[in-house]
């Protein structure tokens, strides 16, 4: 399918992608830039990459498609750099988390090269090379937004390829991805931001709710641990779309402080339980519209080594086992333990397994 891929700016996702592509691809050659040549050193000693410069250069012809992996208000200058080596069968392709303004920009080169965005909805607070993973894409939703005028079987191969990291591939719009991302996460980042300034804030002089800023606010505010340089370009990129949102948000923070303010106890016992149900309708595993997931739940005491054994009895009678969780809210579930298998088969040798152990087993459909 494709031979030999560049990538641009080497950290956690570009990293991951390197090491994909590598390990799960035919793919012959791997060239890279970054700016840190520390970085390209380990890469190349790991064997993940191939050739790399510090500076984009003539390493990057005959690619057969490039990824662009730096900040998104950065894309735009490494692609005018890229332009003298790519031919006009190159696909280029970003991991930015915004693409409408991006794609006014990229329309001045559609006869250079050929442009998808892409957003991989994965990721960590750490974003560095050594955080990088092979599998750090499975079962993780891909974003693609190719535009129109792109040949299908063009978009098709370039699908193809993303899939084979693991990952699973959704089309938007670019305009229809801003505004979900907007929602979804960046203004819950710059949320997460602001539940810290807002302690940082109200802090005791001897600092009592720093220290004891464990637990839930530690979980709900981990995010604002990403890297600053990248929330700001998209911050920047994608402003209209999170105006729109915070908007939106200023409304429901509005509306709970008045009912609040009120006394209004049924309109705050719904709040808070609309947005449990709403909440625990958000699977773990990957909707059936884009991939079937055959599931099951199990009920397990909860002792040390309950997991393990399961998982130990699965693997050893060839069941893959492609999602898992524990099952935090018991009281719309059966069972303490969720499963999630690729085929039907699969599931009935589970069930079959673990009855056979005089373990409680439910099915979810």
């Amino acid at each position: 399918m494709f031979s030999k891929i560049g990538i641009v700016g080497l950290g956690l996702i570009s990293g991951s992608l390197a090491k994909a592509f590598r390990n799960r691809t035919s793919i012959k050659t791997i060239v890279a830039f970054n700016r840190h040549e520390d970085v390209l050193l380990e890469a190349k000693k790991q064997g993940v990459i191939d050739e790399y410069a510090t500076e984009i250069t003539d390493i990057f012809e005959n690619c057969d498609v490039i990824f662009i992996c730096t900040p998104v208000q950065n894309i735009i200058e490494y692609t005018e750099k890229l332009l003298p080596f790519v031919s006009k069968n190159c696909i280029i392709s970003d991991v930015g988390s915004t693409k409408w303004q991006l794609y006014q920009k990229m329309k001045q080169y559609s006869e250079k090269f050929i442009y998808i965005g892409g957003h991989p909805m994965t990721g960590s607070e750490r974003f560095r090379y050594n955080a990088s993973k092979e599998h750090l894409f499975e079962n993780a939703y891909y974003i693609l937004t190719p535009d129109d005028f792109i040949p299908k079987e063009t978009v098709n191969a370039f699908s193809s390829f993303i899939q084979s990291t693991g990952a699973i591939v959704v089309t938007l719009s670019p305009k229809e991805h801003d505004y979900i991302v907007a929602s979804i996460s960046h203004v819950p980042h710059i949320i997460a931001s602001a539940l810290v300034h807002n302690v940082k804030n109200l802090d005791t002089p001897n600092q009592h709710m720093h220290l004891l800023a464990a637990g839930g606010f530690k979980d709900i505010t981990r995010i604002a641990s990403s890297s600053p340089d990248m929330w700001q370009g998209i911050c920047m990129e994608n402003k209209q779309q999170i105006l729109n949102v915070l908007s939106s948000f200023e409304m429901v923070i509005k509306n709970i402080r008045e009912k609040l303010s009120e006394e209004q106890y049924d309109y705050i016992h719904d709040y808070f339980d609309i947005a449990r149900v709403y909440r625990d309708s958000f699977h773990s595993v990957t909707p059936k519209s884009f991939v079937k997931r055959y599931e099951i739940t199990v009920d397990v005491l909860d002792r040390p080594g309950s997991i393990a054994i399961i998982a130990v009895l699965f693997s050893s009678h060839g069941i893959n086992i492609k999602n898992m969780s524990i099952v935090n809210n018991r009281e719309q579930e059966q069972g303490a333990l969720y499963f999630a298998f690729d085929t039907e088969e699969d599931r009935q040798k589970s069930i079959s397994l673990l009855h056979d152990l005089n373990y409680d087993v439910f099915v979810k459909d």
